[in-house]
């Protein structure tokens, strides 16, 4: 807290990221940036089982709605695999998406407006 005070007194700007579970688990694995040529994206973090089909279910119940513009998957040899998800979602239709998320049946939490994903990718 001292540091980020003291570099917000001499006009850094700075984004504590210490509770970001996104940034932690995804985002410092992965390069990239901005791409210009997609829009309408919203990001997902899910908890897949770790178990055989788990990412057919996933994309089989997902179906073609929307184009997944980006997927990092993450195993911890837990019982659960982590993964962030990108859906490019037409703006009409974002109301569609907690459905169509609550019918795979895994865990998830938007991440769409996390500042980490926003500043590094977003």
């Amino acid at each position: 807290k001292a540091l980020i005070a003291s570099l917000t007194a001499q006009g850094f700007p700075v984004l504590d990221l210490t509770d970001n579970e996104l940034a932690k688990l995804h985002l410092r694995h992965m390069v990239g940036g901005h791409s210009e040529r997609v829009s309408d994206e919203v990001v997902f973090r899910f908890e897949f089982p770790e178990r055989p089909g788990a990412l057919f279910n996933f994309l089989n119940k997902l179906g073609g709605k929307w184009n997944i513009s980006m997927f990092h998957y993450r195993n911890h040899g837990a019982a659960d695999g982590r993964v962030v998800a990108g859906l490019v979602v037409p703006e009409d239709e974002r109301h569609l998406v907690p459905k169509a998320l609550a019918e795979i049946g895994y865990p998830y939490w938007d991440e769409t407006n996390n500042p980490a994903y926003r500043l590094f990718l977003g």
